[in-house]
């Protein structure tokens, strides 16, 4: 599975994109993700990621969200987990902290 948001997926059967944007003021984030699944059908998902800098995430809506260090991981909600091919789930955070560089390393389900 390829999962990022700048190369073209390269398993057609477990692949998805993702969409992120941010927009903030210094120390301040508000990040919108979008997750859009284009491998089989899938029942729930997780999605991890790994942030460019000091960014803290302090309140999230549309997924479950937890932090180690710059490791997040997103799991989704009761009412969005499902997600049939092509079906895309979004959901944001409200983050502090400091850093340039968008996040790296998208993972759904364990799978990069």
């Amino acid at each position: 599975m390829r999962c990022d948001s700048t190369t073209a997926p390269v398993d057609p059967e477990t692949s998805c994109s993702v969409s992120y944007g941010a927009t903030g003021l210094p120390g301040l984030l508000l990040g919108n993700v979008r997750v859009t699944n284009e491998g089989s059908s899938v029942s729930s998902w997780t999605l991890t990621w790994t942030f460019g800098g000091s960014q803290r995430i302090s309140s999230a809506w549309g997924a479950r969200v937890s932090q180690s260090g710059r490791q997040v991981t997103a799991r989704n909600e009761a009412w969005n987990g499902g997600l049939s091919t092509g079906a895309s789930a979004n959901f944001g955070f409200l983050a502090s902290g400091s850093g340039t560089g968008r996040p790296s390393n998208f993972r759904l389900n364990g799978t990069a």
